[in-house]
């Protein structure tokens, strides 16, 4: 690939002014730039949107783990099958949060068809109602709900009825706010909600369960859940609950990790880990946040119900797709369109510009997105060069070099397909523009031009993170 040489694209002091921003740290962090001087520039993701700083009233930390269960058309007998696997004499010790699409202009039979079958409270969710154990919440029509301090909270729909995203809206939510202690569960339905609250789970440390598709009634939820390669466990939904409950029984009811160095052994079982981490994917995790690295190999203890540092030591080295499992848990970052609504519009109104003010029109714009993920950041630094060219009546050739250690997210990036709920971090006007809907209405592709932008790296080790 021939590349003419040139000045770089934006100074670095300009773009440190305008993107000093943090995400959680991605494993290439010091991966090596591709050819040619592309800038760094935007898509080093940011970590959390501004909130106006008004005083809220919260409650304690909710010490037990939150349970999300979304479903669509076939939900109710999925909710059955589930709610019948519960144990009849002993108490879960959990929460559990159910959010199903509902006809806006029919009262929900779902809270009386939970009581028959749970020894559980079961409400249909009030505005501002605080979140206890071992009692089930159900959502109420005509009504998005979200998770805030340990309390549900109701509003109004914003999207018309059939664009509306609830499951997605509050898997995000119960995220943000109970991070590992949050636990989603995806059954029977249409489409595709869910899919990206399954992802924003995962990066916070929390589980994913999916129904297995030949037992669904409509299995479009589950696959297109499936699909992130993010899901823990694949069940029917009445075998669920046991495993939910050993899950939890080995992740949370034990004391946390001191954040202190660890004890000989264990330090000794971790070097393991990481010697087989680099062997099988190329990259070294040694100088990884080790808390980051405790938190996650602990969730894969309790996912695999291993009780020691040794015994997943030896799990590893017998089954090479463990290694890769932990290798994309390690990985995991929220990311989104336009993620952190501020920073992109310095970049629009201020980067953009001085990037492109004063080029001839034979100018080549590179840039470098580094850790890029599935791609969403590239594509949004994209989509704002092709919005100001356009502006500027002007048309350059576009090269932004997006980088990342994980092939899969590349994948996902190169064949710019995102679920449909991709919709709630768009405006309508760019997602019209430039995304055309799958048939079915499931997904999103994005526009040709925009993907011809983009040129997909895979860094390969060795590399320190």
């Amino acid at each position: 690939m021939n590349h003419q040489k040139h000045e770089p694209d934006i100074h670095h002091a300009l773009a440190a002014k305008h993107l000093s921003m943090t995400r959680k740290t991605k494993a290439n962090a010091k991966a090596i730039p591709p050819p040619d001087e592309a800038t760094p520039i935007a898509a080093q993701a940011v970590a959390g949107n501004a909130v106006d700083s008004q005083p809220v009233v919260a409650s304690p930390p909710a010490t037990f783990p939150v349970v999300g269960i979304g479903a669509s058309a076939g939900g109710l007998a999925a909710f059955e099958a589930f709610f019948s696997g519960m144990p009849a004499a002993t108490d879960p010790g959990m929460a559990f949060v159910l959010v199903q699409h509902l006809d806006p202009n029919h009262k929900s039979i779902l809270t009386d068809l939970i009581r028959r079958y749970t020894r559980m409270q079961v409400f249909e969710v009030e505005d501002g109602m605080a979140v206890q154990p071992n009692c089930a919440y159900i959502i109420p029509p005509n009504r998005d709900m979200a998770f805030l301090n340990g309390r549900l909270q109701l509003m109004e729909p914003a999207s018309p009825r059939g664009q509306r995203l609830p499951i997605d809206f509050f898997f995000r939510s119960l995220a943000q706010d109970q991070r590992e202690r949050a636990i989603c569960i995806v059954l029977s339905g249409t489409g595709s909600d869910g899919t990206l609250g399954v992802r924003a789970i995962k990066g916070e440390g929390g589980m994913v369960m999916v129904q297995n598709p030949e037992s669904t009634e409509y299995d479009g939820m589950p696959r297109n859940a499936l699909a992130t390669g993010l899901v823990d466990y694949e069940l029917p939904p009445a075998e669920m609950p046991a495993q939910l409950i050993a899950y939890v029984a080995l992740a949370f009811n034990k004391p946390p990790h001191a954040a202190t160095v660890p004890a000989p052994k264990a330090e000794n079982a971790l070097r393991k880990i990481f010697i087989l981490l680099r062997a099988q994917t190329g990259h070294d995790f040694s100088q990884y946040k080790p808390n980051t690295i405790h938190r996650r190999i602990e969730r894969r203890l309790a996912v695999h119900q291993i009780a020691t540092m040794d015994s997943y030591v030896r799990y590893l080295q017998e089954t090479p797709a463990e290694v890769e499992a932990l290798f994309r848990d390690l990985l995991i970052g929220v990311t989104s369109f336009f993620r952190d609504a501020e920073a992109f519009k310095a970049i629009e109104d201020q980067v953009i510009p001085k990037l492109l003010a004063g080029r001839p029109a034979s100018a080549v714009i590179r840039l470098w997105a580094p850790g890029c993920s599935t791609g969403e950041e590239a594509y949004s630094l994209a989509i704002l060069l092709a919005e100001r060219q356009e502006a500027m009546k002007q048309s350059y050739k576009v090269q932004i070099f997006a980088t990342d250690i994980d092939s899969l997210a590349i994948t996902t990036a190169r064949a710019g397909l995102y679920p449909a709920s991709i919709a709630a971090d768009l405006s309508p006007e760019r997602l019209a523009r430039f995304f055309a809907a799958e048939p079915g209405g499931s997904a999103y592709r994005i526009h040709k031009g925009i993907r011809d932008m983009t040129r997909w790296w895979i860094c390969r080790g060795p590399t320190t993170t």
